[in-house]
Formats: structure tokens, C-alpha cells, sequence
């Protein structure tokens, strides 16, 4: 599954000059957390969310307003902002329309976030959040089976599904059947993981035809001989 079978295109967005109280109604009224900051060309220059409002409230009642405003760096920015452009989170960590979920995913785990702009040819295109991720893990049997079978097997790894058997109950999958090598049984196992909804994978019943790991294990390396001496014909 990839990104652009879950952004939402119909995206709230702002303008770098848009004021941090208009963020804020936009925000309560459209029951988000965060807004992507655009530019006029619709190229996405960062994105402002509740933690960068709630930074700057934090900001002026721990240090005081005087301390604030006399205060410098990049915390002092954010506390002191005004503006979206001001209070923003750049650069805007986006993913592309053709990436898989799983990469979405990854990016929102490990950047702590909990939603991505996306874009294609340096214009947002749409967006994509945790919720999203969450709903496509609740995808029926029936899909995860015809994703694993279309765009994992054939698509993907150009195998036929006909050569694998594939058994999906509540999100574990079974596979079996034979493929190629023991290289190929381990991309299938590791490919079928990363679909979204697929709560375990048990590829203990599929076999390959040959045994290609082992045989470059077996094969040596033999160091290249050092060149002779060429003769000095002058």
C-alpha cells in the first residue's frame, strides 16, 4: 500500500505571514493538530502544529515576558513568535505519494511526529497522519491477501502468486508454496511484514528450489596476485 492510497488531498494550510491566533482557530475549528506552511506557489516551508503554539505559551510563563523578549536563539523565535513562518517546525519532514506506508510509518516513529506532508514536484499534493496509518492496519483479511498477491508478489518481486500460497486469518499470515531461492522466500517474508494490517507472518512452510546462501558461502576469495615488475627498456 502505498502513501497516496491514505493522504487526505483536501489539506488546511497557511501562509508564512497567516497570524499564530488564526493558526490556533484553524486548528480547533478543522479538529487538527498541525498545519503545513506554504508558500504561494504551494511549495511547503515547514509546518506548525499545537506543540509549537504550546511551546510559546510554555516559553512566556516559565521565563517571564521580559525575559522572553530579551532572550535570543532559537527558542527565543519560537516563544516570541507572531507568525506561522515565526512558530514553524522547518524543514518540513515530507514523504512522497509513491512511498510505501511502512515508510511513513518509520518516519513518524522515529522523528516523533504525527503527520507528514506530501509532496510531489516540490508541491503538496496532500497529507498523511498517525490516524490514517492506525485505519489502514484495520484493512479486512480479504485486502491484505489481494495486496500480498498483486503488489508484494507480482509487482513487487515478480513472482507468481500461483507458486506461493497465501492464508490470512485476523492479520497473521501463512505462507507457503515454493519459489526460487531461499534469497527470494526471505524478500517475500520480509515484504509481506511491511503491509499494512499484518499482525504476524509464519513462512515456515515455504520452500525454494535451491540453496544460493549457502552456496556463496562456500565459495572462496582468492586475493589478486600482485603485478611483476616492469623492466625499465631505456
Amino acid at each position: 500500500m502505498k502513501i497516496d492510497a491514505l493522504m487526505t488531498t483536501k489539506v488546511v494550510t497557511v501562509t508564512p505571514e497567516t497570524s499564530l491566533k488564526d493558526v490556533a482557530r484553524l486548528l480547533v475549528e478543522n479538529r487538527i493538530s498541525g498545519v503545513p506552511v506554504c508558500d504561494a506557489d504551494g511549495v511547503v516551508l515547514g509546518v506548525v502544529s499545537e506543540a509549537d503554539i504550546l511551546a510559546k505559551e510554555e516559553g512566556l510563563v516559565e521565563r517571564g515576558l521580559l525575559a522572553s523578549v530579551l532572550e535570543f536563539g532559537p527558542d527565543a523565535q519560537k516563544i516570541n513568535a507572531r507568525t506561522a513562518g515565526e512558530a514553524m517546525s522547518a524543514p518540513p519532514i515530507t514523504i512522497a505519494p509513491g512511498r510505501p506506508v511502512s515508510e511513513g510509518a518509520r518516519l513518524m516513529v522515529e522523528r516523533g511526529i504525527t503527520r507528514l506532508p506530501v509532496v510531489e514536484d516540490d508541491r503538496l499534493a496532500g497529507i498523511v497522519t498517525r490516524a490514517d496509518l492506525v485505519a489502514a492496519f484495520t484493512r479486512s483479511d480479504e485486502e491484505i491477501e489481494r495486496e500480498i498477491a498483486e503488489d508484494v508478489l507480482l509487482h513487487t518481486l515478480w513472482i507468481s502468486p500461483k507458486h506461493v500460497s497465501i492464508d490470512v486469518s485476523d492479520g497473521e499470515v501463512i505462507l507457503g508454496g515454493e519459489v526460487e531461492s531461499k534469497t527470494h522466500a526471505a524478500m517475500v517474508e520480509a515484504y509481506v511484514r511491511r503491509v499494512p494490517g499484518v499482525v504476524g507472518v509464519d513462512a515456515s512452510q515455504l520452500r525454494w528450489t535451491f540453496d544460493d546462501q549457502s552456496r556463496r558461502r562456500r565459495v572462496s576469495y582468492s586475493a589478486p596476485r600482485p603485478a611483476g615488475r616492469v623492466a625499465d627498456r631505456r
